[in-house]
């Protein structure tokens, strides 16, 4: 077993696997820009070595620095989390040429995965469903205009290098074709630094399930049940639960098979997730894969019982995995919510700033992985996310209901949340009766939109009411003849108080 890992990450997910290696006994190694001196996870570190200014291409993406600190501190692994090199197949490749493991699959496996036409070609090889569409990137507006006809309108652009939502874009019509691949391509080569982009049929109102799997280098897979995923915005996750509303044991033991052929395939070791669009007629088909830990893993956890980074810590030295698919028990529900910092009245701005106040909630059932404490500064520089919430009970609606709770008891000071979002969530008859599909959350806060201008005339009336109730009371007090005045008290008159004041003042006069 290792004895010092180095964790090429920040925030709530380094603070994560920081506490797993303390309970293996393992030393822990952070690496921080200038932005994050004071965060949460260098505070728990055993040691921390700053890397460079707040920008992520200067610090958290700079391979040469991080090995370097690795060699310094004779870190003998790197965990890279989620995010930044953790999908890197450079990384990869150059941790294993310093001699660090790097906690994760081969180079070979996220290189192949990490290119969703190289990942769609090797999967129709292997037999597994994949959307109708091209297996290549589009070569011309021609070319993409013919197979659009040919699979049929809507149809989807995808990024061949990305994810994210980043260079995705749904088209209708062959008179929207041409401008939007144009776009598609601009936005895939600015954000991955390759323009390829291939085409889809488009899945009215799909559900987003993926399959968590596990790999040791000895041949052993597994994979460790679904997670529903379909609650998003602008193509970023926002809530998760474990498992789907709809996933009965008999299509989840078919998704699950086929998500251990993807792995199969990609020669695959340690953790990773193949995500998969499902249909109305819950037809399911291979979208991508993700090569590392997810945010949404601890509903995995709960509803399993295992430790997803622990496992992973023991793939990586080399150890067998300590069960078989025969072992694995999917019991209870989990829903995990994604705490960022943003304001839900401005269009989910980011919301950096210092924490005035943090309020956490607990109790039965509540789990919180936290990257934020009070009196930190939120830097403007990364992803806003703050922390997660999860939710565990013995069924939905348990967990719903702790969730609920735990929400209301969650405030942060001195910053925005999206806390606000999840009460609606939580709150609403679609969510809570499963009736989910990506296009939800688009749903349901146009919904709330409209709600919320169809009350403006009711607000303002009660808004007057209350203006004049208030006025009401000062006349009363500054008026001479009220009786108010007369006594000089403002005492609740007996009629109006309680029973058990009144009764609370009669033994206190006594």
């Amino acid at each position: 077993m290792f004895k010092k890992i180095l964790i090429a990450n920040r925030g709530e997910i380094a603070v994560r696997i920081i506490a797993a290696c303390r309970e293996m006994g393992i030393a822990t190694v952070a690496v921080y820009s200038d932005a994050d001196r004071t965060a949460l996870h260098v505070r728990g570190s055993d040691e921390a070595y700053l890397i460079g200014p707040a920008p992520a291409v200067e610090s958290y993406l700079r391979i040469d620095k991080v090995l370097d600190v690795a060699k310094r501190s004779g870190a003998e692994a790197i965990h890279p989390g989620y995010g930044f090199l953790s999908e890197n197949a450079t990384f990869a490749q150059a941790c294993a040429d310093a001699g660090v493991k790097f906690i994760g699959p081969t180079p070979y496996a996220i290189e192949m995965m990490g290119s969703k036409t190289r990942a769609r070609q090797e999967m129709e090889k292997a037999g597994v469903p994949v959307v109708p569409g091209t297996s290549r990137g589009i070569a011309s507006p021609e070319e993409g205009e013919e197979v659009a006809a040919r699979i049929g309108y809507p149809v989807m652009l995808k990024a061949a290098a990305g994810g994210g939502g980043k260079g995705m874009r749904l088209v209708r019509s062959r008179e929207e074709l041409r401008s939007a691949l144009e776009s598609a391509r601009s936005e895939a080569q600015r954000s991955f630094g390759d323009g390829e982009v291939y085409i889809e049929k488009a899945i009215i109102n799909p559900r987003h399930i993926e399959m968590q799997v596990l790999a040791d280098d000895h041949g052993n897979t597994v994979w460790l049940g679904e997670r529903e995923c379909s609650i998003q915005r602008r193509h970023q996750k926002v809530l998760e639960e474990a498992p789907s509303p709809i996933v009965d044991p008999e299509i989840r033991r078919r998704m699950g098979e086929v998500a251990v052929k993807v792995a199969q395939a990609a020669h695959y070791t340690n953790a990773g997730t193949v995500e998969f669009l499902v249909d109305q007629q819950k037809n399911f088909y291979f979208l991508e894969m993700n090569t590392r830990l997810q945010v949404e893993h601890p509903v995995t956890e709960l509803t399993t019982g295992l430790d997803l980074v622990h496992l992973q810590i023991r793939i990586a030295a080399g150890e067998k995995l300590p069960f078989t698919q025969s072992d694995v028990e999917i019991r209870g529900h989990a829903i995990e919510c994604r705490i960022y910092a943003e304001d839900p009245d401005n269009n989910y701005f980011p919301s950096p700033g210092r924490i005035t106040l943090l309020l956490e909630s607990s109790g039965p059932g509540i789990r919180r992985d936290s990257g934020m404490y009070e009196g930190w500064n939120v830097p403007m520089d990364y992803d806003p996310l703050l922390a997660k919430l999860i939710g565990y009970g013995t069924d939905r609606q348990q967990a719903i209901m702790r969730l609920q709770r735990a929400l209301d008891e969650y405030f942060v000071a001195g910053i925005k949340t999206n806390i606000s979002l999840f009460q609606r969530i939580l709150r609403d008859v679609d969510f809570q009766e499963g009736k989910l599909d990506t296009g939800y959350l688009d749903r349901l806060l146009a919904k709330d939109d409209l709600a919320a201008t169809s009350r403006a005339p009711e607000r303002d009336i009660k808004t007057l009411e209350a203006i004049a109730a208030i006025a009401a009371g000062m006349f009363a007090v500054l008026d001479p003849a009220s009786p108010i005045s007369r006594n000089g008290s403002t005492a609740e008159p007996a009629s109006v108080l309680s029973n058990w004041k009144q009764k609370g003042r009669s033994e206190a006069q006594r």
